[in-house]
């Protein structure tokens, strides 16, 4: 009989430094798609309150509170992190566990941002995409969900089997960022 290993989506490829920027997986915690039914986003946000103490974010936004994470995920979708979903959430969505699909790094440091504007084509310095805004956007040849959780933090999402195109990618543009000095 063979024995099956949890392994992390990242295991063994991080963490990494390179210059003044730090890529690690984030710690292990549920995720959970919510697509709320039509006309419902309004009870959903009251149920997640309830339940989780956070509401639904605005689109590119994310809300946290305690270690419990909602973000906007595209039009229609918002992913919770870090709580099982409370019950009262099927009521006013689809609810669809996650955890598995995605693998998820934190990159952190001086020069994140321009670590990552070798990648996303987007103006991540822009004051539009401060704390708490998230995109969909290409991250090379790959979709990715990004989010700033600090002034130098970014949290990373992709498909869990682009775990190790996301570290080769953001590896090549951190040490070439920490080349320029």
């Amino acid at each position: 009989m063979t024995d099956l290993l949890a392994r992390t989506a990242c295991d063994g490829l991080l963490p990494l430094t390179a210059g003044t920027v730090t890529l690690s997986e984030e710690p292990f915690a549920p995720l959970t798609s919510l697509m709320p039914y039509k006309g419902r986003e309004k009870d959903l946000s009251a149920a997640l309150e309830a339940t989780h103490g956070v509401k639904l974010p605005g689109v590119n936004r994310s809300a946290s509170k305690a270690g419990t994470s909602v973000i906007w995920f595209g039009r229609g979708q918002y992913l919770l992190i870090g709580a099982e979903p409370g019950a009262a959430l099927a009521d006013h969505a689809a609810v669809v566990d996650q955890t598995d699909a995605w693998a998820r790094v934190r990159l952190d440091g001086a020069g994140a941002e321009a670590v990552l504007a070798r990648l996303v084509p987007v103006d991540l310095r822009a004051a539009v995409f401060k704390r708490g805004h998230t995109l969909r956007s290409p991250l090379q040849h790959m979709m990715a969900s990004v989010t700033r959780t600090g002034a130098n933090v970014f949290s990373v999402m992709v498909f869990r089997s682009m775990a190790g195109t996301l570290v080769h990618d953001l590896k090549t543009a951190m040490e070439g960022v920490a080349a320029r000095g």
